[in-house]
Formats: C-alpha cells, sequence, structure tokens
C-alpha cells in the first residue's frame, strides 16, 4: 500500500492529521519538506523509504516555515538523521531558541479548529545546530532545478518552491486547499482554495501580496500543506480568484 499521494514526479504528499510534509525526490537522493506534528517520524521515514526504494537519509529537511504542526516531528527525525536543515533568514529567531511565534486569534476565521488555536504550541524550537540560510538568491542548495519563493504574511519568514519544469508548486500555508479554520472541513479534505490559515496569520497585507506572487507563478500543481493536491485549470482560476479578491474573502474583518 502506498504511503502517501504522488503530486508530481518525483513529490510525494504524507498527510500527518491535519497537516502535509513532502518528500521531493532529486536524482539518486531525496529532501523532506516540513516535518509534521509530533508523533509521524515513524509515518515519514517508511513513506520515504516505500518511495524512494531506500532507508538512506535525506540530503535535508526544508522548512516552508516553522509552525508547530510543520516542525513537530522534527527533533525525533534529527535524532535519527545527520542532516541540516533550512529556512528563510526571518524563521532563525524561532528556530534557534530565540522567540516564540505572535499568539494566535481564535476569534477570527470561525470554526472549531480556529477557537483550538489558543491551544497549539507557538515555540520556540532549537535547531540551531543543524540550521542552515537559504540562499538570497532563491536557489536551494539541496534541490536542483527548484527555487524558493519568499512568502510572507503567515510567518515573517515563510517560504514556497517552485519547479519550473513542470511547474510544481509546494506552496506551505501561503495557500492552502482547505478551509483549515472549520474541523468538518479539515476532516472530510474537502478541496477548497484559501488563503493563510487566519487564526495564525499576523501580516495580512503580506499574505495578500504572497498571494498574487503564487498566481503569477501560473502552476500546474499546486501542493499546500493543508488540503489535497490541486491541479490543472480550475486550480489556477480558484488561484487568481483568490488572489484577486483576497482582501474581501480572507481577511478578517
Amino acid at each position: 500500500m502506498q504511503l502517501g499521494e504522488v503530486a508530481a514526479e518525483g513529490v510525494l504528499r504524507i498527510r500527518t492529521l491535519m497537516v502535509n510534509v513532502y518528500i521531493v525526490r532529486t536524482g539518486g537522493t531525496w529532501v523532506l519538506v516540513d516535518a509534521g506534528l509530533t508523533g509521524y517520524a515513524r509515518t515519514i521515514i517508511d513513506a520515504a523509504a516505500q518511495f524512494t526504494g531506500s532507508r538512506t537519509p535525506p540530503q535535508a529537511i526544508i522548512l516552508t516555515h516553522g509552525h508547530f504542526d510543520h516542525v513537530g516531528a522534527l527533533d525525533e527525525l534529527l535524532e535519527r538523521w545527520n542532516v541540516p536543515v533550512y529556512a528563510h533568514r526571518l524563521e532563525r529567531p524561532y528556530l534557534n531558541g530565540e522567540s516564540a511565534y505572535p499568539p494566535p486569534d481564535p476569534l477570527v476565521g470561525g470554526g472549531v479548529m480556529a477557537l483550538l488555536s489558543r491551544l497549539y504550541p507557538r515555540g520556540p524550537i532549537d535547531v540551531s545546530r543543524r540550521l542552515q540560510i537559504l540562499p538570497d538568491d532563491g536557489s536551494v542548495p539541496v534541490m536542483p532545478g527548484w527555487r524558493h519563493v519568499f512568502t510572507p504574511g503567515h510567518t515573517a519568514g515563510h517560504i514556497a518552491l517552485f519547479r519550473e519544469s513542470d511547474r510544481t508548486l509546494i506552496a506551505g500555508d501561503a495557500v492552502v486547499a482547505v478551509k483549515q479554520e472549520s474541523m468538518s472541513a479539515v476532516l472530510a479534505q474537502r478541496p477548497e482554495m484559501h488563503g493563510p490559515p487566519a487564526y495564525f496569520t499576523p501580516d495580512w497585507v503580506a499574505a495578500a501580496s504572497s498571494a498574487r506572487a503564487l498566481a503569477a507563478l501560473e502552476p500546474e500543481v499546486l501542493a499546500t500543506g493543508h488540503g489535497v493536491v490541486l491541479r490543472g485549470g480550475p486550480m489556477r482560476q480558484a488561484l487568481h480568484t483568490l488572489a484577486a479578491n483576497f482582501q474581501h474573502s480572507e481577511v478578517p474583518s
């Protein structure tokens, strides 16, 4: 049985309860994008072995950002793998033990997931011994053919990853494919284009700009941090509609 969903050539989506992580094959090696929730290290390791055909550790772990649901299994994975962790320089304070993320606002967005957000860990975590900062030129040292796109708003140093050759976009939480504030939508994984989870997004001006930047990439495959993989023309239309109407449809009043 396949432990995950093939999102694009060489890209596997693994769902860790309410959040996705991605395994990306790069030639004869691979990288892990995000680290999901606590308790899912074994799931990630087994899925990677099945997808890559080897128990070889990844070249690196790339973080779109450092929220708890994207770094939950990181410590356990790093106990097993002596690999670097790459992130944007503006995420450094949340990954080296310096700073906690701003508190969530459980009253925005509606829904049970939003109300529960007051219980979510805000960090910081400390992976400073493994932390490497992504180059400012957009390159990703361990992912030939990919570039990182600066997409702040949900966090100060949020990034997405884009592969030009087939227009595959791993968007993190800059945009998501489910209404993450709603427990029923998350459980059913109803596909629906949205901006970042409202309860954990402090900068809506930057978030709107990031949505426009991702729409301008004209992706063929959209693999987000929450929800199913979306593809093709209907996805692009939904992404452009989201970007155009972001202030009205996504920004809390």
